[in-house]
């Protein structure tokens, strides 16, 4: 299992380009199983199937310099900043496992990374919750026997503007018997009272996944290949507002 350290913080349009190209690569056979880990600096990353003005606050957003990008990935809007940490494990894996296979087996290695520090739960099959308050949540997608399953893990992130910046409907926040976005969630710090190191944290996740497949872990680069796909990707697709904002299916930008 290769572990890539590869984040472009200040340019989410790029490091979205770079998950689907890593994702691709995969499932052509030309990288290992792959945990990434990475971060953005103040973004919402809508779902696939999202609609932009339903779930952003656009003038938040302008005012306060917060980029939209669109990721490849179904599930909903998250906001993300130097506080949240990214993780994605993509992999080959069991023949037609299909969604149980990614979320009754393959979100085990960052529950079980979790465990190390608090009681964890699972709800709503992708919601992971401490202490009744959900600090990661997650989306995937799968073809075959390849899996990609990336999620966030709120530390320190400013849950005033994710609150402000979001767009969630009263419905679904009354289900969750809250009034707004900030008391639904909370940081893992906050959580736990008390703070863990990131590079803590980052190797619990990293032995937890290679136990998990039960894969020796090395730490690695991009290939070649992957960043000429990236650029590709970037060019003709996550740069543009016809994806980002429009929601124009994948196929259009091929």
């Amino acid at each position: 299992m290769r572990v890539l350290f590869y984040e472009i913080d200040n340019n989410p349009y790029y490091s979205l380009a770079f998950e689907e190209s890593m994702w691709r690569n995969l499932t052509e056979g030309k990288v290992d199983n792959t945990l990434r880990i990475w971060r953005h600096k103040s973004v919402v990353i809508l779902g696939y199937f999202q609609v932009a003005e339903e779930e952003v606050n656009f003038d938040v957003a302008r005012d306060y310099k917060v980029d939209i990008v669109r990721r490849f990935t179904g599930g909903g809007a998250v906001y993300q900043d130097l506080g949240c940490l990214v993780w994605s494990i993509a992999v080959k894996g069991k023949k037609d496992g299909g969604v149980e296979y990614l979320y009754d087996f393959l979100l085990k290695g960052f529950v079980n990374a979790l465990k190390r520090f608090a009681d964890v739960k699972v709800e709503n099959i992708n919601d992971v919750v401490v202490n009744n308050r959900k600090v990661s949540g997650t989306s995937a997608t799968f073809k075959g026997e390849y899996y990609l399953l990336h999620g966030t893990l709120l530390l320190d992130t400013d849950l005033e503007l994710m609150s402000r910046v979001l767009k969630v409907s009263s419905v679904k926040l009354k289900d969750k018997g809250v009034s707004e976005v900030k008391y639904r969630v909370t940081n893992l710090y906050e959580a736990l009272g008390r703070k863990v190191s990131t590079s803590e944290i980052i190797d619990a996740i990293i032995q937890e996944y290679s136990k998990l497949l039960g894969e020796r872990a090395y730490y690695d680069v991009p290939t070649k290949e992957e960043i000429e796909l990236a650029e590709r990707l970037y060019e003709k697709k996550y740069s543009k507002p016809e994806w980002n904002l429009l929601r124009l299916p994948s196929s259009y930008f091929v």
